[in-house]
């Protein structure tokens, strides 16, 4: 009797710890957006800074909110960031047709809402699919192409998602059932789990400083409540399977990423950049999907690659 009452009792101080952490959670996605109705249907997105307009796409897992950290991380200060939740994220529903053209032609839909001819486009992850379809549908929207670990085409694209459902199949089978519950626990039981995940060695994290192994766990936290990410999730889950009209592709472009990203995007990278004409591309030996290590390097690129193209900073 005392030995259940003991777990009774434990069991509902996990709970009231779970429950503070999702209201938290929720409450931050909550504030902060809007939603307009669009050519190409409701969208949810947040605007903040001022500058050079930029329109920041997230990856898989993410919604407006990390957008936004991802775009302030990596640019900083003097640009207006406008960060969309894409199809099937938070409160961005999910439409007929959630193809990377689709969701451009969503990303342009906003841009004319709010009024911007032109930006800078940075995509991230699952992001830089519809990123890149953005330049290539509407290039004069798009004054220049930024794509950090691009999950983009390459040959053996239906290989590697084999092998990442095979590596995954038990955090994958909770992310595509929404286990909000299930994601929490694991962050708190087993974090390296999650950290493989989303595409780190645990070992980079270890010898990472305190503040880029507290940006990682941040990531992580920000992918709660998965409940609300995890139809955008299926979509972002289907790989890449037609090559992109790279060679046609004029916009000045710069591509990020690490060779140890688990999600093995520098072969995307790489071939992205001998295909598109004058690319830039920036490769880390190590460092993951999240470039662990390497903030200041990845600002410094982005930064000196705006103004070779004439839009760096600037406040309005």
């Amino acid at each position: 009797m005392a030995v259940g009452l003991g777990l009774l009792g434990a069991w509902a101080l996990v709970y009231a710890r779970y429950s503070a952490d999702m209201q938290v959670a929720r409450d931050a996605i909550a504030q902060g957006t809007s939603v307009v109705q669009t050519a190409a249907g409701p969208i949810q997105y947040a605007v903040e800074g001022a500058g050079t307009p930029v329109l920041t796409i997230h990856g898989a897992g993410g919604g407006f909110d990390q957008g936004l950290a991802n775009a302030g991380s990596m640019l900083g200060a003097g640009f207006q960031l406008i960060a969309p939740s894409r199809f099937g994220y938070l409160g961005t529903p999910v439409p007929e047709d959630t193809s990377a053209a689709s969701q451009a032609e969503a990303h342009v839909a906003l841009l004319d809402e709010l009024g911007v001819d032109e930006a800078v486009v940075l995509g991230t992850s699952a992001g830089t699919r519809s990123a890149l379809e953005l330049a290539l549908r509407h290039p004069d929207r798009v004054s220049a192409l930024i794509l950090v670990v691009p999950a983009t085409y390459v040959p053996d694209a239906a290989q590697q998602q084999v092998q990442r459902e095979a590596d995954f199949s038990a955090v994958l089978w909770l992310v595509n059932a929404g286990a909000d519950f299930a994601w929490w626990a694991l962050e708190h039981v087993s974090p390296d789990t999650l950290i493989r995940f989303i595409g780190i060695p645990p070992e980079v994290v270890r010898s990472a400083s305190p503040d880029e192994r507290e940006s990682v766990f941040a990531m992580i936290r920000s992918i709660e409540p998965l409940s609300e990410r995890f139809a955008g999730i299926n979509i972002d889950s289907q790989p890449v399977l037609t090559a992109p009209a790279l060679e046609q592709l004029s916009t000045p472009t710069l591509l990020v990423t690490a060779r140890d990203d688990l999600f093995n995007t520098y072969p995307a990278a790489r071939y992205a950049a001998d295909r598109i004409a004058g690319a830039r591309l920036v490769v880390f030996d190590e460092g993951g999907h999240l470039l662990v290590g390497h903030s200041e390097q990845v600002q410094s690129e982005i930064r000196q690659f705006l103004e070779v193209v004439g839009l760096g900073q600037r406040e309005d």
